[in-house]
């Protein structure tokens, strides 16, 4: 992995095609929310497929929670699809059969020389692209857990998220003012990812 993807870093805003043949950045993906990103080998591989089908359980959560999945992985946009609806994902998966996430976060798994995939990591960002913590999953045991991603997730909620604790008496004040823009679903954040307005 390049020195620079290192916490607190901003990932960059790659732009691929999604499973649909629809091109998307990161950012648009993400939009304000904390966001798991998967880089992986692809549907060949069974640690990868195994880990895909785990997260099928913690998307479900991760929905609730406000935050977001994305899967990358150097599989053509054939096989991006094939293996999303393998393994039953809902989320976006981008597909970089050009190789230039992998060249550019210099990934490549050298000692594949069949199928010249990606060194598989898992990346938790921030809003705003920014790296919280990176795991390398060439070792399937080097792959976060659920609960693993799930402690970071709150973490990162924890700060991102002004209303985390409405029980003190500052929030309670806040709300009983009418400022409600401090709480989410009702601030802006809101209002810019869902298209509502205060």
């Amino acid at each position: 992995m390049r020195p620079d993807i290192v916490p607190g870093a901003i990932f960059p805003d790659y732009e691929l095609s999604d499973h649909t043949a629809t091109r998307r950045k990161l950012s648009e993906l993400q939009g304000p929310d904390p966001m798991v990103l998967v880089l992986g080998r692809g549907g060949f591989c069974p640690k990868d497929r195994r880990q895909a089908e785990l997260l099928v359980q913690l998307h479900r959560e991760m929905e609730v929670g406000y935050s977001r999945l994305v899967t990358i992985s150097t599989d053509n946009i054939v096989e991006t699809k094939e293996y999303r609806l393998g393994v039953g994902a809902h989320w976006t998966f981008l597909s970089d059969a050009g190789r230039r996430i992998q060249k550019d976060l210099d990934i490549a798994e050298y000692t594949d020389t069949t199928h010249n995939p990606m060194i598989p990591h898992t990346i938790v960002l921030e809003p705003g692209l920014v790296v919280f913590k990176v795991y390398n999953g060439y070792w399937f045991w080097g792959r976060p857990t659920l609960e693993e991603l799930r402690q970071d997730l709150r973490e990162i909620t924890k700060k991102c998220r002004p209303d985390w604790d409405i029980t003190d008496a500052e929030h309670r004040a806040a709300w009983q003012r009418g400022e409600k823009d401090r709480f989410y679903p009702y601030g802006k954040t809101y209002a810019t990812v869902f298209g509502e307005h205060d």
